[in-house]
């Protein structure tokens, strides 16, 4: 059964079937299926139509979510409806307006708006809670990278905790990293799994199979990060209200739900956060 806190999701073409239908058995919790840069443009209709039988019909219960990155409003009109697709992926997203429109073209439809400029950037978190039907927020980084002119790596830094701080304002889940491009270097996929880790990203989206190990193992918490989450649970069930704990620790209910938060992860079951003030925030424009 597919995990409930995914961490992995595996792009794949979209004019690929055959290659979809392995991603599909690759041991990624979800499958992105890319109509946009992994397509060539005379080959944009053949994977629309693929992607439509693919999706035409339902997931089985236990089988691996699908995703899929749009290119035009077409590929919207053309999946929205479907049994078959989780979620779209919105490229190139910079205001509210933008999803709101998508929104209307795909009523129902989970929508993951991708911030790739450094306008969208600029207006992460109205776009993070412009609509009901966003479930989640991520960056493109290349686009970004590209936008901005970063050469070095860390110059991304201050947007990816903005991206993150956007989610979490807006009641979404952590963002997914963007993908890591060299797909031999899985020392430096884990270096930066663990980079993105620190700054509040969780989970990864991938572009070949060998890197899913590298990043499911990067964001489970480790033996030492469950010990001592299970030691913190277990004094909260015995004390009310704030405690220490013997080590000297300070424990409040935030780190008692940090810890139990770190257990759902470890289990993979599913926690809800808490929305800031117990409501979504009204959907605002640009």
């Amino acid at each position: 059964m597919t995990p409930a806190i995914p961490l992995t999701w595996l792009y794949v073409p979209g004019d690929r079937p055959d290659v979809v239908r392995k991603a599909r058995a690759s041991g990624a919790d979800v499958v992105i299926v890319d109509l946009e840069d992994a397509v060539a443009p005379d080959r944009k209709e053949y994977a629309r139509a693929a992607t439509s039988e693919l999706l035409s019909a339902p997931a089985d219960a236990d089988g691996v979510p699908v995703h899929v990155r749009v290119h035009t409003e077409a590929d919207v009109l053309a999946l929205a409806g479907l049994p078959g697709l989780a979620e779209l992926r919105l490229p190139k997203i910079t205001h509210a307006a933008s999803v709101h429109h998508i929104a209307a073209l795909a009523p129902g439809v989970a929508l993951c708006p991708l911030l790739e400029s450094a306008l969208g950037i600029e207006h992460a978190y109205s776009v993070a809670a412009a609509h009901p039907q966003v479930r989640s927020i991520a960056l493109g980084e290349a686009d970004l990278r590209a936008d901005l002119g970063v050469r070095d790596d860390t110059g991304l830094d201050w947007s990816r905790s903005r991206t993150v701080v956007a989610a979490r304002a807006a009641g979404l889940a952590p963002p997914t990293q963007s993908v890591f491009p060299d797909v031999r270097d899985l020392d430096g996929l884990w270096a930066s799994c663990a980079h993105g880790r620190t700054l509040g990203f969780l989970g990864r989206a991938a572009i070949h199979p060998r890197q899913l190990p590298v990043i499911e193992r990067a964001f489970r918490p480790t033996p030492q990060e469950i010990e001592a989450a299970q030691e913190i649970v277990e004094a909260a069930r015995t004390e009310a209200g704030a405690l220490a704990l013997p080590d000297g620790r300070f424990v409040d209910a935030a780190v008692v739900a940090s810890a139990h938060r770190t257990l759902a992860l470890a289990g993979r079951t599913v926690v809800a956060a808490p929305r800031p003030g117990g409501t979504r925030p009204s959907p605002s424009g640009d």
